[in-house]
Formats: C-alpha cells, structure tokens, sequence
C-alpha cells in the first residue's frame, strides 16, 4: 500500500490533519487515528438536545394503512389535485391531503407469475424479493403519472391515468428508471416530463449508470467507468432552473447527490466520500466522442465536518433543496453520518448555491497519478484546459462561437470531459460547520421550510426523520439552531424511508414500511403557560394573553396578531405575570412512619432542570431522598423531620436570553399519618411544626424537648428502628392521596447552564446505610467483577502452560517448576523454536539419535521446521520434514533462519514430550 495521509482526505479549508506515517506502520497508525477521534468525538463532542419530547400514543396523528401492504415508502404530494399518492409492494393510493385516513383511490399492480418464477430461480425470496414494490412516481402532465416497480427484479413502468385511476396496462422496460432491487438505492426526478435516474442498470446492480429518458430525446446515461461512477449509493436528485432572466443564458442543471467509494485515494478499507453531480438539462451528448453520453457530467465532493474535532461526517442520507424567489437564495440542506456509524453522531449541512456553481464553472480537474510513490491515485490537473471549458452548459458566449448545443463541442473538450469528471475543489457548506449536530441519533430525512415570525424575520425550520421513527423539528435562530421538540412519528422503532412537506395543509407526511402518517408542523396547543409557549422559541407558536393559550401564528386571524407574544430568543419575560400558589392550596399528603412517600412533578422540558425545596431549604440526592424518573421525588423511611413543605421548582436556562427562568411546578404538605395513642398517653399530646422545628411536647419544658421527641420515636418505632439504624426502604403505600407516578417519556440528557446553588446536604450520621448501598456504593460490586475476571484469567493462563499451548517462556517455567527428563535437548529446542542452530548441534543430535553413515548427507538435508511445532503440514504425514533441494543449492542459503530438524525425530519439538 502507498503511503496514506489522512490530511489528503480533504482539503487545507477543511479537516483533518495527520502527519504522515511510514509505509510500514500506515494501516494501523491511520486506524489508530481513527479510532483516537471516535473517543474523542464520542465523550467530548456537541449534543443537540430537543426541548420538549411528545410521545405517539400522546399525540392525535393520523395514520393510514391496510391489511397485507407493506412498504408504504414513495411518495408524491400535488397541491394541486389535494392528494398524496402513496406507492406501497403492488398497489397505488390516492390519499386526501388533508386527512390521509381517507383513502379516494387505489389500484393494485401485482407480479405476472412468469415473472414470480424467474424470479425465483435467479434465488429471490418469492414473499418478499419477487414482487412489486413501486419505487417511482412523478407526475408527467395534468391527466397522467409515469410509475414504475421492480416487479420481481424486472423494472417495468407504466402509465397511471387521473381520471379513472387505472393503468394504460403497456408496461415498458424499467432498466435504467428503477432500481432491481427493492432494497436498493436509488432517485428519480421528472422535469418537463423527461424522467432523469440514478440506479443500477443490471441484474447485480453493478453497473450504475445517471440516465435520461425521453420520448422526444434521446437516451443518455453516463460512461461505464469507475471514474465517473464508483459504487454510489444514491440519495437524492432535483431541477435547478436558471430563470428567464440569466445572465448568461445557461441552461437548466440536473444535481444528484449520492455517496460513492474515493477513487481519488488509497485507504486500508472503502473510504466512502459524499458527491454531487450536475448534468446540463439540454445536453444531447456528443458527435463523435461521447455518443448517447453525458458531455455535462462533472461531480464534485461535499464537505460536512467538524474542525474543532477534525472529525468529517462522510455519508449523505438525504438531500433538500430550499428554493427561494430568487434563485441566488437557494440553499442545499443534507443530512449526515460518518463512515464508522459507532460514533452515534448525525449532522446537517446547508450549501449555498452559489458556492455550489463556483466549484462547477470554476474549480479545478483532477486526473489520474502516473507517479507510483504518491499516496493518492489522483492529483490535480496543472496543464492547459480546453475551450470551451469541459462539462460546462451552452451559454451566449458558446452560441457566438456556433456552438448550440453539445454536439457541436469539440472533440478536444468533450475527450477531457470523459477523462477528467472529477472536480478537485470541494464544496464547503455554510460557515464552514454544520448547522446542527445531534449525538446517539441517525437521520434519515429531511425537509425544510421558511417561516417568517412575529417580529418580520424569516426563519429556516428543519424537519429531520430518524431510523427509529422519531421527527426533530428544529428552528435556526442567528446561525445558531435550536432543536424545538422531537415527535415520535411511528408508533414502532422504524426507519422513516420519506418525508414530505405541505405548506398549504401546514402537514408533515411519513412513510415508513408498515403506513403513512400526517403530522402538524406545529403543537402549539401542547404548551399550558406562557413560559412554556415563550422557551418553545417556536416560530409557529405564540401566546394570547386574553385567551391564555399557545396559538398558532398561521391559524390567527391578522388583526389579532398584534396582541401576540413571541420570542424566538426565549425570553419569557415578556410573560404577564402570574398569581403564586399558595401554600394552602398544596396537595395535602399522609403518611405512615418508616413508609415511603412519592411525590410526582412532570417537567416537560429536556433542558429544564429539577429542583426540590423542603422548607425553602434547597433538597440534595441524599439516603432518603432520591429523585425518580427525573422528575420526581422518593423519600424513604419517613420520619418525623420530613415533615413539612415540598416544592418542585423547573429552572431552565435561555442561552439566547442570557438568563435563568425558574417556575414552581407542584407543591406537597407532607404530614405523618399517626396511629391512635393508648389511654395512658392521651395526655401526652405531640404538636408538629411543618416549618421544621422540632416535634415538643405540651406539658414538657424547653430543656426536655429532645428527650421527648426521642420518647415517641421509640414508642411508635418498630423493635429494631432506632436513631443510629434505619431499616430498610418499604414499598410505597397505597393511598388515594398520593398522586400516581407520571409515564415515562422520551428524555435525553442535556447540558444545563444553571447558575449554582448552595446546598449543604445531610449529616454523614443520618444516611440510611440501605439506600446507601443501593443507589451510590457500586465500588465493592467492581471490586468484585475484577477480581472475578483477574482469578479466570489466571486460571486460564496457567491452563494454557501446563497445557504447552504458549510459547517457549513458559514452557522454561513448567519444565522448571515440574521437572523434564529431557534436560539434554532444552538448547537444542530453543535453537529451534527460535530458528538458529549450529550444524555441529544437528550433527550432536543426529548422533544421538541414530548413526549415519555419511556424516555430510545431515548438513545436505537441512529443511525448515515448521514454526509451530506441530504435524500440521500434508507433505510432512511421517512426522519428518522431506528432503528436498532447489536449484542444487543449500536451503540454508535460500533460508537462512530456517533449521534443519528433519533427522530430529518429531517428539523432540516439544520441550515436554516423555524421554
């Protein structure tokens, strides 16, 4: 392998800078690089938290499925006939856009049987790889849709008329529109009715080929060469239009975004490398050079990293395109992974277009090294580059020199196209980072849209899906992006396979494998408070004052939004204020003595951190007290101390605003439920203070306030429950008081920004040894394990010794420490494992074993010994190597760390074989 420097990856703008490494050690230094920024990304790298998390069975989604479909993943959303068509394995659906519970149509496209047994003998599942799974549906015009499905590994497309919903029923060849295999990567896009494609074109899927289909033009694909096209996985594929008023009158483009295999360098494994490809929408291919090719076909690499961390996300799932009245304001949005998914890492890149066209006008060509000690199989083009420029689309300034279309191009550039398509400069994105990064989350599609708020500011809103059914909406406030919520769309862990957009219904729509699901872009009426509504920092929510109620801007009347509170800064200061509750209105709670309370407190905010408060004294984790489900609060063994006010405070930290923001959730007044008293205490009556005093006594002075506080702890404690041992936690009890534990949702862990408080938590005398071991001693339960491990090990090191299984070191020691008859040939079996001997030591040996007549014959017959010391080798069935000599010359010579053991009988290459 050639040297390889993982400084060459990318570019000097860009990412990772190792120093090179010596030819010798290169796949394990790189691999060691690697594996250093995977700990290093993993602990230390940026997590995006979503604030708020609703669950599926909490949400009212609509939902559409039906019995025996599956794979419900392609999708077509038309404003314009208020439907979603759904493609699913061998029907069609025309779903209402509004409510996708009603279905209007549906057609079923089953597999021929001729075609199931085909199918079946190339090796394909007949119940699920030999059917029809639709994968392509693009409108053509107002009356039809151009379908196709794998149709049992044979692509056939079709057309699917409005009117009646019914196939024209003359299926055409799907090779090079559809992909084969269902499980396939592939991507379609239809532009004034022409149907451009990126799949396989064969059976195996190895030929990939970016293809257009025409009935007009003519077909094009691209060259059968791993130059152009080297195992892409394709993602993503739309029409950019240059508008009537360009400039320099260029033709549409054709951009596909796929990841590919790098051919550019040479690594220990496939280092794949994310790309984006253009094609001219005019190109007719060449005259001579290039026919029915593509003469457009450049593609160039994205770049979406980490600087901070040196560390590039280097897969790409998915790609939208966020389109804005004026074309200079388009903006590329992908989401991505790296290579080794262990990281747990996604991100998401936006591209400015006309960064995009920079590097295809103007950037530079690489081709292929022709020097043998470079580290990288392509370098940069530095000779003169032909006229007009290779891969660029038939502008004004081509047209003066005749040239209108690509078969007038010269045969010198169009032979530079076909021999150069590989860009080297590369596509940075925005600022040069991502524009969010999220840890323990994979994407896998993504849609955006533009929300102009309250205060006249558009704002990019970013729906990404992930692969186990969850959607994260996020808003991007001053280059900054705040992950409003997480939706769990799916009701089971699946991937989400497509994802789409409405802005006029204000929907979501998700298909997965098992059903499509409708969502709103916004909850809004989820948030109880304004300082809910306020932090959301929702550019879809804002809070009415007069109704008290999170609204949604877009459901508003206009006259009424002026009363409105919105602060995509998250300052909820601007709330109004509100009444504090009163201790007296605190949910009143009883308990037994030496029981366990549980107090609930739901905190719907992932970045809001819980705090306790018992008698304005701020509450810490101690033996009795234990925070559950990160909400509420468990006290163990109730004592008369605990006794008093318990308050749930949610302090939650606004980094926009630069403040804390704290709001009291629930409040408790916890009491001792106490057992009658007999008759001859009845005087003796005990006053509690839920202030947190100390309990004294009616008729006692000052002096005995804690004699008898220690009388009655004793009188109604059980035999064994004194003041130095507390026994062990009870279940809580059942009461009708005591408000149920909230259900679990989903909850991330966040970086909170709180500002400290001071708490001194309780005596070391008073923890309850019980709750000790169990919540905080784990130290012992290690101790254990590693000793455990450390005992196996050795047992199995010693095992192996006396079992001669390890190398010459020990076996010293087993013969030293067990004794060995065969003291006489130790040297000689360590000259052999080692690979060295002394012909006069052969000779000593092969005397001791059995005279030979010609005491040079030994010295011609010297082999090599097989490093193991076993009867391994076929050729070697008698236990002795086989004399054999090359070219009449000592094998010695052509072997010199070989020995000759063959007159050594083969009992003595173990030290410990008995004498």
């Amino acid at each position: 392998m050639n040297q390889y420097s993982l400084a060459d990856v990318m570019t000097d703008k860009g990412n990772f800078t190792v120093p090179k490494l010596s030819e010798s050690n290169m796949g394990f230094g790189v691999l060691g690089v690697f594996l250093g920024l995977l700990l290093e990304v993993s602990t230390h790298g940026p997590h995006g938290v979503p604030r708020t998390s609703w669950r599926h069975q909490d949400l009212d989604l609509m939902e559409f499925s039906e019995p025996g479909i599956f794979n419900y993943s392609t999708l077509l959303l038309s404003e314009e006939r208020d439907a979603l068509y759904v493609g699913a394995r061998e029907a069609i659906f025309e779903l209402s856009k509004k409510n996708v519970t009603v279905r209007n149509k549906k057609v079923q496209w089953p597999v021929t049987e001729m075609s199931m047994n085909m199918c079946t003998l190339k090796g394909k599942s007949k119940e699920r790889e030999c059917l029809n799974y639709i994968r392509v549906l693009q409108a053509v015009d107002d009356t039809r849709l151009y379908v196709c499905g794998t149709h049992a590994f044979q692509p056939q497309c079709d057309y699917l008329y409005f009117g009646n919903f019914s196939l024209h029923g003359k299926p055409e060849d799907g090779r090079g529109k559809c992909s084969f295999d269902p499980s396939q990567s592939f991507t379609t896009v239809m532009a004034d009715g022409v149907l451009y494609s990126g799949t396989a074109y064969n059976f195996l899927g190895s030929e990939p080929i970016i293809s257009r289909y025409s009935p007009t033009q003519s077909l094009l694909r691209t060259e059968y060469s791993t130059s152009w096209l080297n195992e892409p996985s394709f993602v993503f594929a739309d029409v950019i239009r240059e508008g009537e008023n360009g400039a320099d009158g260029e033709d549409d483009k054709i951009y596909f975004f796929f990841t590919e295999v790098s051919v550019e360098y040479e690594f220990f494994g496939k280092l794949f490398i994310p790309r984006v490809a253009r094609v001219c929408k005019g190109d007719l291919g060449g005259q001579r050079t290039l026919q029915k090719k593509w003469t457009s076909f450049l593609k160039a690499k994205l770049v979406c990293s980490m600087p901070e961390l040196n560390f590039v996300f280097n897969v790409v799932h998915d790609v939208f395109i966020l389109k804005g009245t004026d074309r200079k304001n388009t903006v590329i949005y992908g989401v991505f992974t790296s290579q080794w998914g262990n990281v747990g890492l996604s991100a998401v890149c936006a591209y400015e277009i006309k960064d995009v066209e920079d590097v295809f006008s103007k950037g530079k060509y690489m081709q292929k090294a022709t020097v043998e000690q470079s580290h990288t199989k392509w370098v940069r083009y530095n000779g003169i580059t032909p006229t007009p420029r290779p891969g660029a689309c038939i502008n004004n300034q081509m047209r003066l020199q005749n040239i209108n279309n690509s078969l007038h191009l010269p045969d010198k550039t169009l032979q530079f196209v076909k021999d150069h398509p590989l860009l080297e400069d590369p596509i940075l994105p925005i600022h040069n980072r991502p524009r969010l990064i999220t840890k323990d989350v994979n994407y896998t599609q993504i849609v955006v849209e533009r929300v102009q708020a309250l205060d006249k500011i558009t704002y990019d809103v970013i729906f990404t899906g992930t692969d186990k059914g969850v959607l994260h909406k996020s808003v991007l406030v001053e280059d900054e992006v705040h992950i409003v919520e997480e939706i769990q769309l799916l009701k089971n862990a699946e991937p989400i396979k497509n994802l789409l957009l409405s802005s006029e219904t204000q929907s979501l729509y998700a298909g997965s494998d098992l059903g499509v699901v409708q969502s709103p872009t916004a909850f809004c009426g989820r948030y109880s408070s304004c300082v809910d509504c306020i932090l959301a920092r929702d550019p879809y929510c804002a809070w009415h004052p007069k109704t008290a109620t999170c609204v949604n801007i877009f459901d508003t009347a206009s006259q009424t939004l002026r009363g409105l509170i919105q602060s995509l800064k998250g300052d909820a200061n601007m709330c109004p204020a509100v009444p504090v509750l009163s201790r007296k209105d605190y949910r009143h709670v009883a308990v037994k003595l030496g029981s366990s309370a549980e107090l609930p407190c739901l905190v719907r905010s992932n970045l809001a951190q819980v705090m306790w408060k018992s008698n304005d004294s701020v509450l810490t984790e101690a033996s009795r007290f234990h925070l559950i489900a990160e909400n509420g609060l468990l006290i163990y063994s109730v004592a008369p101390e605990d006794q008093g006010y318990y308050e749930c405070w949610s302090v939650e930290w606004s980094p926009a605003a630069g403040k804390n923001f704290s709001r009291l959730l629930a409040g408790y007044t916890l009491t001792l439920d106490l057992p009658p008293r007999p008759p001859h205490q009845a005087g003796h009556v005990v006053t509690t203070t839920l202030g947190g005093h100390e309990a004294a006594t009616t008729g006692a002075a000052e002096g005995k306030v804690e004699t008898e506080r220690a009388a009655l702890t004793s009188a109604l404690a059980p035999p064994s429950f004194t003041a130095a041992t507390v026994l062990p936690p009870s279940p809580p009890q059942s009461d009708a008081s005591l408000t149920p534990p909230p259900s679990s949702t989903v909850k991330l862990q966040p970086k909170v920004n709180l500002l400290p408080t001071n708490s001194k938590g309780p005596h070391p005398d008073s923890r309850d040894p019980s709750a000790e071991y169990l919540q905080h001693n784990n130290t012992a339960a290690l101790l254990f394990l590693f000793l455990l491990f450390f005992l196996l090990f050795m047992a199995a090191l010693v095992y192996n010794c006396y079992m001669q299984y390890l190398p010459a070191p020990c076996l010293r020691l087993r013969a030293t420490l067990l004794g060995s008859h065969k003291s006489a040939h130790q040297t000689e079996y360590r000259a052999c494992e080692a690979g060295l001997i002394e012909t006069s030591a052969i000779e000593k040996i092969n005397m001791a074993e059995q005279p030979t007549q010609n005491g040079s014959q030994t010295t011609q017959n010297l082999r090599a010994l097989r490093d193991t010391g076993y009867e391994t080798e076929p050729e070697c069935g008698n236990g002795r190597v086989p004399s054999l000599s090359f070219g009449g010359e000592s094998p010695s010579k052509e072997k010199p760390f070989d020995v000759d053991c063959g007159s050594q009988d083969i009992q003595y290459a173990d030290a410990d074989a008995e004498a």
